[in-house]
């Protein structure tokens, strides 16, 4: 499989990115992608609920170098980009950033999937999903992580 190397414009989240902000997807940046589209699948890992929260999946992105911020809410999106969007684990369709209780930090991993195909996968589908829709048509991996303390 090959790398992928994803990068925020960030280490830490910025308010905007976050419930104590606008909530607003953050733009990822994709380096190394030769892929037909391109899978999302953000988790907080430390989750104190679970073992694998899933704030964000979304799917069926075209494979630029760059998703942009600020995609907004809903299955089917076409502005800022076209795509698709699953129901994360907060019951929501779209993104939702970290809102960790106060005095706590939560962590968010973003998964990138570069895939040999579009997903034929309905919107507002969950996490287990997403993973089986992706079985065999992975080509590429990649990851990043930031943090936010309250």
């Amino acid at each position: 499989m090959d790398k992928l190397v994803v990068s925020l414009d960030f280490l830490i989240f910025p308010p905007t990115n976050t419930c104590d902000g606008e909530n607003a997807s953050p733009r990822l940046r994709i380096k190394g992608l030769s892929a037909v589209s391109v899978a999302v699948m953000a988790v907080n890992p430390f989750q104190p609920s679970c073992c694998s929260f899933c704030p964000w999946l979304i799917w069926n992105l075209p494979p630029t170098g760059e998703i942009p911020p600020g995609i907004p809410k809903g299955g089917t999106v076409t502005a800022p980009v076209s795509a698709v969007q699953g129901r994360n684990d907060f019951g929501n369709i779209g993104y939702d950033g970290p809102c960790p209780p106060p005095g706590s930090t939560h962590r968010y991993a973003f998964k990138v999937y570069g895939l040999d195909t579009l997903l034929d996968l309905a919107p507002g589908a969950t996490k287990a999903d997403l993973i089986v829709a992706m079985h065999g048509h992975v080509l590429q991996f990649g990851d990043t992580t930031a943090l936010y303390s309250r």
